[in-house]
């Protein structure tokens, strides 16, 4: 889980999971990846401890010394994934062409990891309301700021003539909305590849701020 899959098996939608490879002891990873699956698979409240541990191959009483509780992995698993997110629009946002070409990466990129990473997508983006309170609020924090990154592109690209957006937050959360549910029904193996899927939304987006090329 921790290394990127092979170019050949990234065509295909079988790319693994990158984000885990910071976390260490291998142990701890272990068990994020473990949760990951035991979450996307039967639901945060459906899944015990015990289910978590067993498929890290480990007891369930290791899980407490790496965390303190179930929540506390649901925890790890979302911040990972939501500043992962802040950090490909903010790079998309930021890099080279007009507005509408930002614009397209933006999406692009952001579309492609959903796909790629369905599964730890699932889970990071439809099991926040069972995080406890604080935790709660620091991913919401970085949800916005995946937001604002979004609101000033499309912002900016209205005020430089290139968009036509009367409301770019609202926009903004359009067109977020519409590259998280890519995780939603994604399939690997099916009829278009991650990269499809992404030049596709990109278009798509592109036309909801009345872009034609």
């Amino acid at each position: 889980m921790a290394q990127e899959a092979s170019a050949g098996a990234r065509a295909r939608g079988g790319a693994r999971e990158d984000s885990w490879g910071s976390v260490a002891p291998e142990a701890a990873r272990r068990l994020l990846v473990a949760a990951v699956d035991a979450f996307a698979e039967r639901g945060f409240h459906a899944t015990t401890t015990r289910d978590i541990a067993g498929r890290a191959g480990m007891s369930p009483a290791a899980l407490y010394i790496h965390f303190r509780t179930k929540e506390e992995l649901l925890f790890q698993i979302s911040r990972v994934g939501h500043e992962r997110s802040v950090r490909l629009l903010t790079e998309a946002a930021a890099g080279p062409g007009g507005h509408a070409d930002r614009l397209a990466a933006a999406v692009r990129t952001f579309v492609r990891w959903h796909a790629e990473h369905h599964t730890t997508a699932r889970v990071v983006q439809y099991e926040l309301s069972a995080l406890g309170e604080e935790h709660y609020a620091e991913i919401v924090g970085l949800r916005r700021r995946s937001e604002d990154v979004m609101r000033t592109l499309l912002a900016d690209g209205a005020a430089a003539g290139e968009f036509d957006v009367a409301d770019a937050r609202g926009t903004a959360l359009a067109v977020l909305s519409l590259c998280v549910d890519v995780a939603r029904w994604f399939t690997p193996g099916g009829r278009r590849t991650p990269d499809e899927i992404g030049a596709f939304y990109a278009e798509l987006a592109l036309r909801m701020v009345g872009v034609r090329r």
